[in-house]
């Protein structure tokens, strides 16, 4: 049996490339808008869902879904060094490509369509989203629950600004810039092999190409220079 999936909507994020996305939800509060398109773009498509302070996104892993599935993956929570089968894991590289996330609803507008706005989103800016379900946290949340090989949440670095990226972001309009980036740069959004190494690193969040290094356990951005 085969199923066709359309997306509900494409959900718009800070994240514009795989590089630095938090690698689970909720570990990074930044904002993202979840935009629902035609036909579900229909106030009476989300009434109710209001009463919800979390909501359930399974959505698609668009930029690696041409690369296929693997049987087994390499987590970065193991430094890359170690292969545990694609099930035990929430790698990209699976047999249907689809990722199930759980994030807070902060708002809806219903203006001219349905927007949702939400927080602590792990996706990639344009990611494509196929359904929206409420979080039940009598069902949902299980204490109790083993993790296996991630038992804990990542280490987090400290972080820092230079003087000429303090200026940018002191002249920059939206007051909680400094707190977001310091939210996913603190988890070292470097690849698992280069954990706990020192060296220098780019990427890109929101609109800028930020430049920043790892010396000692401390990270400092160097530089907030506008994405072209």
């Amino acid at each position: 049996m085969s199923t066709t999936l359309t997306p509900v909507g494409t959900l718009h994020s800070p994240y514009r490339e795989k590089f630095a996305i938090p690698r689970q939800p909720g570990l990074a509060q930044l904002p993202a808008v979840l935009e629902l398109q035609p036909p579900f773009d229909r106030p009476e498509a989300v009434r109710g869902l209001d009463g919800f302070s979390h909501v359930w996104l399974i959505f698609g892993f668009h930029a690696t879904a041409a690369a296929g599935w693997k049987p087994t993956v390499r987590p970065p929570r193991l430094g890359g060094n170690a292969r545990l089968g694609v099930f035990a894991t929430r790698s990209t590289f699976r047999p249907n490509p689809l990722g199930l996330s759980v994030v807070e609803l902060a708002g809806i507008r219903c203006d001219g369509g349905v927007c949702l706005d939400l927080l602590g989103a792990d996706l990639l800016d344009g990611t494509p989203v196929y359904d929206v379900k409420p979080y039940l946290p009598y069902a949902d949340a299980i204490p109790a629950a083993r993790a296996g090989f991630a038992p804990e949440p990542p280490a987090r670095l400290a972080v820092a600004f230079a003087p000429a990226a303090a200026q940018v972001l002191a002249a920059h309009p939206e007051p909680r810039l400094r707190e977001w980036l310091v939210a996913v740069l603190a988890l070292d959004p470097r690849p698992a092999y280069r954990t706990g190494e020192d060296g220098d690193f780019g990427v890109r969040l929101f609109e800028f190409d930020v430049r920043a290094e790892i010396r000692g356990g401390q990270l400092t951005v160097r530089e907030l220079r506008r994405a072209g």
